[in-house]
Order: structure tokens, then C-alpha cells, then sequence
């Protein structure tokens, strides 16, 4: 069911990791950001905006990985874009077949994937997405995966976090990158940047956040990454006892990325 959470924003919240779809109100139709998880979801998300006379005239993919590249047959054929080297992380990805990634991913059966990872590159550095709406700012970074991005709804205060600014989810580095924590913390920065008039923040995980939770939540995510840049063991909520139901699972996140930094510290001779 789609709820509305500001002037023309409404969220789709998969029972799959609390995972966000956002659709955006435009002149002419809809824009659609990471389309959902679940086949019979993402069925009554297309039925939802048929009934209310809405067609979806964009996508957008915030990242490469497979639970925001998802589609359904019954959204229609509307142009999916993603950032130029978010789509050529897909397309290496996918170069081996969708068999094969679902494979590797652990992917639900429940989980379509006939038109998994369909999306068009934007030319690089594109400002905004390009459709007939409000202005949908992109601010790309390389905190979470290649080419990932925040998305900006600056006329409506909206901030679209992808995998960022989570309640639930600790900052999951991409640990193949050459300096993932810097990579991480200038992300934070570029979207801190942009947080000064947003009123509402919607992660791709968790729960939609008001105006007092932008800047909170940001802090949150840095300390996190400090902590672990430092080796700490850091006071986060979103690890430990005091994590949420059912996601006891992120202290396991947690302890890799640990593992991890700790292994490239000692490969490559450089102090944690």
C-alpha cells in the first residue's frame, strides 16, 4: 500500500528488509525509485497507481545491487535509468547471466527476475533526472556501491537516501573499493551538503524520517565509520542487543566489514 509522506512523495515498504519504493508525482505520470522486491508486491504497487489513474513515466535504480534493479511487467515500459557507472556495474554483473547472480545473492524465489538490472545509463555527471516533474537532483558518490545515489527533491524537501541514513542498517562499506572508509565519509559529506531544507528522508531501508532526523542520522553513520575506521567498538543501536527485531543479522555485517578492514590493513602495511 502506497503512503504518502510529503507533497506528492508516497513510500512502498516491501516486507523484504523494510526496503523503500518511492514514487514521485510528475505532470504527465510517475517516477518510480527501486521498484520493490516481491513479485505480488510489486503487482499491487502497479495496481495501486492503475486504480488512481497513474502511469509510470520513469525509473530510477539508486545502486547496482540486485533488490534495487528489480521490475514489474505490470509498471509497463517506461525508460529505467541509473547512473553511467551503476549500469556498467550491472552489465558486468549480469554478464554471466541473472541464473548465476541469483545464485551467488541468495535471491528469494519470490522475486521476479525477468527484468532484473534493465537500466539505462545516464550520461556521466547528469545533474537531474530527466523526466517531466519536479527538479530530482543526483548527488552520486561511491560510498555503498559504484555509482550510487542520493536523490534530491529540492521543491519538496524530500531527500531519497538509497542505502544510506538507515535506522535499521549500519553503513555497509563497498570493501572492493580502493578506500572504501573515505569513500564513505565523503559521501556523507556531499549529501550533508544538501540536507539543509529537507523535511523528509526516506533510506532505502528503515523507516521514513522528519527534518530532525536528517542531520541525526547523518552524525549516526559518521561515528559508525570512525569507529570503525578506528577499530572501536562502536555505541550504535542498530548493532547489539538493542538492535530491532529480526535484524540481529547487522552485528554480523558489522563484525565482516571489521574483518575485513583488518585484513587489507595488515596486506598493505598501512595502520588502522
Amino acid at each position: 500500500m502506497l503512503r504518502q509522506v510529503a507533497e506528492g512523495a508516497s513510500v512502498h515498504e516491501s516486507e523484504f528488509c523494510q526496503t523503500n519504493s518511492v514514487v514521485v508525482q510528475g505532470r504527465a505520470g510517475v517516477l518510480l525509485i527501486d521498484a520493490g522486491i516481491h513479485r505480488d508486491e510489486m503487482a499491487c504497487l502497479a495496481n495501486d497507481l492503475s486504480e488512481s489513474g497513474q502511469t509510470v513515466v520513469a525509473g530510477f535504480s539508486t545502486h547496482p545491487h540486485w533488490d534495487h534493479l528489480l521490475w514489474h511487467a505490470g509498471l509497463g515500459a517506461a525508460p529505467r535509468y541509473g547512473t553511467a557507472l551503476c549500469a556498467a556495474t550491472v552489465r558486468d554483473r549480469l554478464s554471466g547471466g541473472v541464473d548465476a547472480v541469483a545464485k551467488a545473492a541468495g535471491i528469494p524465489e519470490q522475486v521476479p527476475l525477468d527484468l532484473l538490472g534493465l537500466i539505462t545509463a545516464l550520461p556521466a555527471e547528469t545533474a537531474q533526472i530527466p523526466w517531466d516533474g519536479p527538479q530530482v537532483r543526483i548527488v552520486e558518490h561511491q560510498a555503498h556501491a559504484p555509482g550510487h545515489a542520493a536523490l534530491l527533491i529540492e521543491e519538496r524537501g524530500v531527500l531519497i537516501a538509497g542505502d544510506m541514513l538507515s535506522d535499521v542498517l549500519i553503513p555497509m562499506l563497498d570493501l572492493n573499493a580502493a578506500d572504501p572508509i573515505e569513500d564513505y565519509l565523503a559521501a556523507l559529506g556531499l549529501i550533508e551538503g544538501v540536507a539543509g531544507d529537507v523535511d523528509v528522508l526516506i533510506p532505502g531501508h528503515g523507516s521514513v524520517g522528519g527534518a530532525d532526523q536528517v542531520h541525526a542520522r547523518i552524525d549516526q553513520d559518521r561515528a559508525y565509520v570512525h569507529a570503525l575506521h578506528d577499530a572501536h567498538v562502536p555505541s550504535d543501536p542498530r548493532i547489539g542487543p538493542s538492535a530491532m527485531d529480526g535484524w540481529d543479522w547487522v552485528a554480523g555485517v558489522h563484525e565482516h566489514q571489521l574483518q575485513r578492514l583488518a585484513q587489507r590493513s595488515e596486506r598493505d602495511g598501512t595502520p588502522r
